[in-house]
């Protein structure tokens, strides 16, 4: 299986589409705080259906959306010719990107390059595509908020667990050692999101249960193991509870912009 195969098929389990859904405020979030202007030529690494893809294109930006997974961009297309919006869609992997030095004004990833396996080679490519003076803005989760307990939890009950994990994209002096070099200037903000979701943690982790790759294959490989899922279960309810702060659920990200160094 070649390494764009490998994110395709796991990502193409279940329906993303509903996960993403309840992080939407996630997107439009990043392209603001990348600071996105008409005219811009914005690349979204990662894109799955359109998080930050869509608000970028709102925001009058000339995007390019590039994910391992076909199924999930497909979803985006839909979506951006529903509104009459113009984009790009490709696909690729965050460490091997298909474009030129310098080819972006800005660079956007909104919790998806943070999977990529090859941690060095996706800062690499990430400062690589973006012109000098430009911007590179990620929303990664952090190791510690409800997200990063939430892969950890999965992990503990036999998830396949990558090294470093991707949520060492949410440590602020992991991601300085990554990309400072490349940026004149990086600012790196811890901020909680709220979930866009009205039912109770229960709730929620059905919606996962349903929907999202790695909840799902997590489940089908304990199958033979019923106690064990039983107790994966129960696990993941009184996670997200602890992520319940009453007006919603609250994970935790950083914030990552930078400025491309060079002239």
């Amino acid at each position: 299986m070649t390494s764009s195969e490998q994110p395709r098929s796991f990502w193409s389990t279940g329906d993303y589409d509903e996960v993403s859904r309840v992080i939407s405020d996630l997107g439009p979030a990043l392209v603001r705080a990348a600071g996105v202007r008409p005219g811009d030529r914005v690349l979204d690494v990662g894109a799955g259906t359109g998080n930050a893809t869509l608000p970028a294109a709102r925001a009058g930006g000339l995007v390019t959306a590039l994910d391992p997974t076909p199924e999930l961009t497909a979803v985006g297309a839909r979506r951006a010719l529903a509104e009459g919006l113009s984009v790009t869609w490709t696909t690729g992997v965050a460490e091997a990107l298909p474009f030129p030095d310098a080819a972006f004004d800005v660079v956007l990833s909104c919790v998806g390059a943070m999977f990529a396996p090859d941690h060095v080679g996706t800062a690499r490519e990430l400062l690589r595509v973006c012109r000098p003076g430009g911007v590179l803005a990620m929303a990664n989760w952090t190791p510690d908020g409800a997200a990063g307990r939430f892969f950890g939890l999965l992990a503990r009950y036999g998830a396949p667990a990558a090294e470093p994990a991707p949520t060492a994209w949410g440590d602020a002096e992991y991601v300085r050692d990554l990309l400072a070099d490349g940026c004149a200037s990086l600012s790196l903000q811890e901020r909680d999101l709220v979930l866009t979701f009205d039912g109770d943690s229960a709730q929620l982790a059905e919606l996962y249960r349903a929907t999202f790759a790695p909840v799902i294959v997590t489940e089908a490989a304990l199958g033979g193991a019923p106690e064990r899922l039983a107790a994966l279960r129960r696990d993941l309810v009184d996670l997200l509870r602890t992520a319940d702060r009453g007006a919603g659920h609250v994970y935790r990200y950083l914030e990552v912009v930078g400025t491309r160094a060079g002239t």
